[in-house]
């Protein structure tokens, strides 16, 4: 599936969550090793999302909740509308959970336990989002935090537009 808007436009969005620690997968085979048979721990993931929404608030509470004293074990993402085969993939390990884009998800030994979907996040700022992934991180996460050092986190300077004027893709 080709993806549907410019990988290139979009590679700012997908690289502040690199930054901070967030692991890109492309593939329906990368999501397959990470929430697959056999996972264990917590895993983030984060359906990215060039809308409004996951500029103003769900990226950037994510860079936030990322700096608690406890994290998931595994901090991965797809991008919607990019990595269309991969977040499938994903969206298939939470069927219950209604697709949406953006969405923040924790899973638990494979399973998802904890969503906060398009829905919840366009009425949140990033600090909102930030603290209810940081009281989710607190009851289920035992890895040490934060993903980066201070030092880096303060380098990152989150996009904060409403992707609407990023272009369909017109590639091969």
């Amino acid at each position: 599936m080709p993806p549907l808007y410019d990988p290139e436009a979009v590679k700012p969005m997908w690289e502040e969550l690199a930054t901070v620690g967030i692991q890109p997968l492309t593939t329906p085979e990368e999501v397959d090793s990470v929430l697959g048979n056999g996972a264990t721990g917590t895993t983030l993931l984060v359906i990215n999302s060039v809308c409004g929404c996951a500029a103003g608030g769900c990226r950037p509470g994510v860079m936030l909740a990322l700096q608690n004293d406890l994290i998931p074990d595994n901090l991965v993402t797809v991008f919607a509308g990019v990595d269309r085969e991969a977040t499938q993939r994903a969206r298939d390990y939470m069927a219950q959970i209604p697709p949406s884009s953006p969405n923040i998800v924790l899973f638990k030994d494979g399973k998802p336990t904890h969503a906060l979907q398009r829905m919840h996040i366009e009425r949140m700022t990033a600090v909102d989002i930030g603290n209810a992934l940081r009281d989710i991180f607190d009851k289920e996460c035992t890895r040490k935090g934060p993903s980066v050092p201070k030092e880096v986190f303060d380098r990152v300077d989150p996009v904060q537009q409403c992707g609407s004027s990023i272009p369909l893709y017109q590639g091969n």
